[in-house]
């Protein structure tokens, strides 16, 4: 079930390039997502769903939450002040990622049970639903990511860079 692709190497220095990391893992995962229901008709909950399904669990239940969190408490911010044409974008922004999050219970649920063995589908519409919220978000957000390469200072992101990589020590 496993989707190979080139890895995207970013680092603190370059907070940018660090949202943009995590859009893209957002993205394999949420192609895994697609793929699953049909995989587990075909193939049943075997240790490669298992494993691939721990791994979307993890990065959606810690990264994602993270990499919003970076986004509300840094990125935005720093970018409304530079660039205020942005701060509509923003709002809408930060409503969608309550959406996203409720999305992502919905599915966690199931998933969670799947590897349990409690259940061997998982329903089509909340995959459906979960992969469309982030496409929509995506596809709005990156081009505000473009902004802040445009208006934020190299400092700026370099110490926005230390904040988040904190975030993620503890």
């Amino acid at each position: 079930m496993q989707i190979l692709e080139p890895q995207q190497f970013a680092t603190w220095q370059d907070p940018v390039s660090m949202l943009y990391a995590c859009h893209g893992k957002v993205k394999r995962f949420c192609r895994q997502l697609q793929i699953l229901p049909d995989y587990l008709q075909k193939n049943g909950v075997n240790q490669a769903v298992i494993n691939d399904v721990k791994l979307i669990l993890q990065y959606f239940n810690q990264a994602a939450p993270l990499h919003h969190e970076d986004e509300e408490q840094d990125f935005f911010p720093a970018l409304v002040v530079k660039a205020p044409q942005a701060k509509q974008t923003v709002d809408e922004l930060e409503k969608q990622h309550m959406n996203l999050h409720q999305n992502w219970q919905n599915l966690a649920q199931q998933l969670q049970m799947l590897i349990a063995g409690e259940r061997d589908h998982i329903e089509q519409s909340l995959i459906e639903q979960f992969v469309a919220g982030y496409e929509k978000h995506i596809a709005l957000e990156e081009p505000l990511f473009e902004l802040g390469k445009e208006y934020l200072s190299d400092e700026q992101l370099i110490a926005m860079g230390k904040i988040m990589f904190a975030r993620r020590q503890g």
